[in-house]
């Protein structure tokens, strides 16, 4: 299995921009801490949430087609490769999330998008953050107009949990990963 510094090279070869790496980064550490949450590899998992957008930063036309090829630089299986196809379904892929890994990365992807926006308004960032802050930012429209509302609570009924749990794991994820995705 590819290593952490090897994924972390591929992520960066293909996606120079750092808000890109910041929100790998993001995913990273929340799919780590749901697989700590549920019982699942935690390093297997936090390097699907490392590459899942391993294609957007130069073939963003080609998001979740074009990965398949760049993933075949490394070492991981078909699994890998799926799930990372697998989270953009119904915007850039047919490829629908059927196992659980799969459905959490769709899931969150959108999320830690919608809980860094949030961090940046607040004056401590992620430090006290709750899940209110981040529903009450949920119903304003206007605020990270960019983040599919819709496609995080689609994740939310596909995997059977609970919005308040899924928001929490994440914030409490991405808490722990402040400094490190610029926070």
């Amino acid at each position: 299995m590819v290593t952490r510094e090897e994924a972390d090279a591929l992520l960066r070869k293909y996606n120079p921009n750092e808000a890109l790496v910041y929100h790998a980064y993001s995913v990273e550490e929340t799919m780590r801490r749901f697989a700590k949450e549920y019982g699942y590899d935690e390093e297997y998992w936090s390097l699907v949430g490392l590459l899942h957008d391993i294609d957007y930063g130069m073939f963003p036309e080609e998001h979740c087609q074009k990965a398949p090829e760049l993933l075949q630089e490394i070492d991981v299986d078909d699994a890998f490769i799926r799930a990372v196809c697998s989270h953009g379904y119904g915007i850039c892929s047919t490829i629908e999330p059927e196992h659980f890994m799969e459905k959490v990365l769709y899931t969150i992807d959108e999320l830690t998008g919608l809980v860094y926006a949030t961090a940046l308004m607040r004056p401590l960032k992620m430090e006290g953050m709750s899940v209110k802050s981040v529903k009450k930012k949920w119903t304003s429209k206007t605020f990270a107009a960019g983040v599919n509302r819709d496609l995080i609570s689609q994740g939310a009924e596909k995997l059977g949990i609970e919005m308040n749990h899924i928001i929490s794991l994440t914030i409490e994820a991405m808490a722990g990963a402040a400094t490190k995705i610029g926070l």
